[in-house]
């Protein structure tokens, strides 16, 4: 059985070849580990390991796994699950990301509820980039007005998009789908260059992170490849 070193060995290594042969820059493109329901003895073999960016769904688990692992202060905690309104308060304290916002009322209640010491908080807008029902995110064409709303909030950084393309496309089809994110963010730059840095895009997972940086993903976020897969629950 491959340890957690191995295995993060192993996805830096995809992501070193695919960023490669996109022709891009080496170290544009960072893992984020997705530690949801994994234990904290886990991310702390993870960050023993060099990995220091993780992210998580479910917020009371991860502020337990902080309290756990507070001797650790190079952890970079990223918030990637639904947001609950009532909720906002304790991911704007906690977190350094939030890559699941999808709507004004979150954005305004974080950037109202972060302490301006912490400095701003980094955001990126989730989108249903397939229109699924079952997902959650902004549209496409809802996109220019929030982005110039959100603009101009203080204590956020905006700093790009965000997407989980429907995994039952085709390989052609999730590529287009990930080009047409990248092609947002790009319009997204051009229409509001005051904004926030529009530099994220959080796209791609264990099994399509080579085709994401091929379209200009520059988190990729993956769980199984790293942690090894959920224990079946009995």
């Amino acid at each position: 059985m491959s340890s957690i070193a191995d295995n993060i060995g192993s996805v830096t290594r995809r992501i070193q070849k695919a960023t490669l042969q996109a022709g891009r820059e080496p170290g544009s493109v960072r893992l984020l580990a997705v530690s949801k329901t994994r234990p904290a003895d886990d991310l702390r073999e993870a960050a023993a390991a060099g990995q220091t960016a993780f992210g998580e769904n479910y917020l009371q688990e991860a502020l337990d796994k902080m309290d756990v692992l507070a001797d650790l202060p190079d952890i970079d905690w990223h918030f990637i699950g639904p947001i609950q309104s009532n909720k906002t308060r304790q991911i704007a304290a906690a977190f350094s990301w939030v890559h699941s916002v999808d709507r004004l009322k979150v954005a305004r209640r974080l950037s109202e509820q972060r302490a301006p010491a912490m400095g701003p908080l980094n955001i990126c807008l989730q989108v249903n980039i397939n229109e699924e029902d079952s997902k959650a995110g902004c549209g496409l064409d809802e996109l220019p007005d929030l982005v110039s709303e959100i603009g101009e909030l203080p204590n956020v950084s905006l700093r790009g998009l965000m997407a989980i393309p429907d995994p039952d496309q085709s390989e052609a089809d999730l590529r287009l789908s990930f080009r047409k994110l990248a092609g947002a963010l790009k319009d997204l730059r051009n229409r509001h260059p005051d904004a926030g840095p529009l530099d994220t895009l959080s796209m791609g997972m264990s099994g399509d992170l080579e085709l994401a940086i091929a379209e200009g993903a520059t988190w990729v976020r993956v769980g199984t490849d790293v942690f090894g897969a959920r224990p079946a629950k009995s």
